[in-house]
């Protein structure tokens, strides 16, 4: 047993020295320079297309609502119909509105009999006090009678036309052109002047509606940046500007920003703009999500990928390789608006400046690095993309 334990010990010793050897083979890793891709920073002067959420709304997005009590009776249209103003959708069952034309007629021939008998007193009492043999006061008497089964036969030629109105509504057309929504309602059903839910809607949409929104510095450097002396001259110099759809594509027609809310929203504090498209193929309907593209002018300015800005509790910062291959964090400031690919610097950054591009959570001050540069050309080719 006693020739054992020195080999024992050897083999511990053995163990510790192979460790130790290798701990320190591994240690050089931790300190293993990265390589960065940087860009160097250049003013250029480009158009960028800028990009705002949207929702598409018809020029006119039509209730059609019953104004009087009864079943549906007919649906002469199908969802998704294109119908012409003036054309029949529905018909509503209200057999109490004819029933209440046909009292209305039988009232205007009772008039009609009780003013022609009228008319015959006057002219009997007119021969009688022409001879004497009634006093005039029984002549004016006939004339006030008349008078009144006159008022009587107006009255019900009135009621007659509302009679008339009232069975009318029991036939709804469309009071626009456009394109017919959903069918709420079946044959059938009840409905009346007080229900909640429209029969359907209609919606024209030979031209759209796109609304957007911008916060109030956005909306602040949009009018500061377009020419006009007024607001009006400003609206309408406003540039055209581009749809893109939800399957990635560009609506083929340009629209024009029509008008600006007056109001900033004070919960979400944007203001809503509103821009006008042709719709004549009707490829857009109403509910429709897209984004509308602004093209703005950069003169000169500082162009930055967004992947190359990281943001510190509100702060947007860039990493800046300097002297020796030392990462250095700057604090930025940039336009609100962005392109979707590109941060407009304003101020932070100068030229020469070299910004590392990707990896920048991983970055610290003080930090060494190696870098390549990055070719412009492909970097700003995402500005048309």
């Amino acid at each position: 047993m006693t020739v054992l334990k020195p080999i024992h010990a050897f083999a511990t010793l053995s163990l510790i020295l192979l460790a130790s050897c290798s701990s320190k083979e591994e240690a050089p890793a931790a300190n293993v320079i990265k390589t960065y891709q940087v860009l160097e920073v250049e003013p250029r002067s480009t158009t960028i297309q800028i990009d705002y959420p949207a929702t598409i709304e018809g020029i006119e997005n039509v209730e059609i609502r019953p104004k009087v009590d009864g079943f549906v009776d007919r649906i002469l249209v199908d969802e998704g119909q294109f119908v012409k103003k003036g054309q029949l959708l529905f018909t509503i069952s209200a057999p109490q509105y004819e029933q209440q034309v046909r009292t209305a007629n039988a009232a205007i021939k009772s008039a009609e009999a009780a003013v022609s008998n009228a008319k015959l007193q006057v002219q009997k009492t007119k021969n009688l006090v022409e001879k004497s043999i009634v006093n005039k006061y029984e002549l004016e008497e006939a004339n006030l009678t008349l008078q009144t089964r006159l008022a009587e036969l107006a009255q019900a030629e009135a009621n007659l036309v509302n009679a008339n109105v009232n069975f009318g509504y029991t036939k709804i057309t469309s009071p626009v052109d456009g394109v017919i929504g959903s069918i709420t309602f079946k044959t059938g059903s009840l409905v009346s002047g007080t229900t909640v839910k429209p029969l359907t809607t209609v919606s024209n949409i030979g031209k759209i509606y796109a609304y957007f929104s911008l916060n109030e510095k956005q909306l602040l450097e949009f009018i500061r940046n377009t020419q006009g002396s007024s607001f009006d001259q400003k609206v309408a110099h406003f540039p055209e500007v581009s749809l893109l759809l939800s399957d990635g594509t560009i609506y083929p027609e340009k629209g024009k920003i029509g008008s600006v809310n007056g109001l900033i929203n004070p919960q979400t504090g944007t203001a809503r703009i509103r821009a006008t498209f042709n719709n004549q193929l009707n490829l857009l309907r109403s509910g429709a999500s897209a984004q509308v593209l602004i093209p703005q002018e950069i003169n000169n300015g500082f162009l930055i990928p967004q992947r190359a800005i990281s943001d510190v509790q509100g702060k947007k910062f860039a990493f800046v390789v300097g002297q020796g291959g030392i990462v250095r964090s700057i604090n930025v400031e940039m336009m609100e608006a962005t392109s979707g690919h590109f941060f407009i610097i304003n101020k932070g950054l100068k030229k020469g400046d070299l910004v590392i591009l990707e990896g920048v959570q991983f970055l610290k001050d003080g930090m060494k690095v190696k870098m390549t540069k990055a070719d412009p050309k492909t970097v700003y080719a995402e500005l048309n993309q």
